[in-house]
């Protein structure tokens, strides 16, 4: 397996369905502003606190009170909105601190790699124990030590990352760009490979150490 910069724990196969995402945030108006950004994407379906889906969400996007009510299932990956981002110990399940300004788009990101185990923030690599977006044309590749300077990407590459990001794949992104599937699969290729990334999520999680995805 590739080695990764991002650390990952194992996860079951996800369905390919929409992922579920959990929002329990103590501002109610904040929670319904970030669902109603969430539900503009098409693979995430969120649901508030008391909707009752609880138990069955893929993933949970929580604030300390969130945490402390209890709505969210101990086995539910956590993205965890802070105002402390990396000064506080958090719990097992909990795989990104952001801080509670987060922009939609980057909320939605670190959602995605959670529900795919990975473990966004500085952490040693890795054995990539799983992954949903595998390339296999790069799979198997070793990746370099994420404390080295990487090539800056160029403003194309990073609009494909933008929208990496967001979850989409090759022929979204040549349609939002207006560009070929085969230049939208070459740029994807190109960032993997400056980024010393494993896959597609492994990128994200990278660029977004980075403040690459901070739009």
């Amino acid at each position: 397996m590739a080695s990764s910069a991002a650390q990952t724990i194992a996860r079951p196969e996800p369905a390919s369905h929409r992922l579920t995402v959990l929002v329990a945030l103590a501002d109610a108006q904040r929670a319904e502003q970030l669902a109603d950004a969430l539900a503009a994407s098409d693979d995430l379906a969120p649901a508030l606190a008391g909707s009752g889906v609880g138990q069955m969400a893929d993933v949970a996007i929580a604030d300390e009170a969130g945490l402390e009510s209890r709505v969210v299932s101990s086995a539910t990956p956590i993205v965890l909105l802070s105002r402390r981002v990396g000064s506080e110990r958090v719990a097992d399940n909990v795989l990104a601190v952001l801080p509670t300004s987060a922009d939609g788009l980057l909320i939605a990101a670190a959602a995605r790699l959670a529900a795919s185990g990975y473990r966004v923030g500085k952490a040693p690599p890795s054995k990539v124990l799983h992954d949903d977006f595998h390339d296999d044309e790069l799979a198997g590749e070793e990746t370099p030590d994420d404390n080295q300077p990487r090539p800056a990407l160029s403003p194309r590459e990073a609009e494909v990352l933008a929208l990496l990001a967001e979850g989409a794949p090759n022929k979204v992104i040549a349609r939002r760009l207006n560009i070929s599937v085969h230049t939208a699969k070459f740029h994807v290729a190109a960032i993997l490979i400056k980024l010393g990334a494993a896959n597609r999520t492994d990128a994200i999680a990278i660029a977004m150490r980075q403040g690459l995805v901070l739009v």
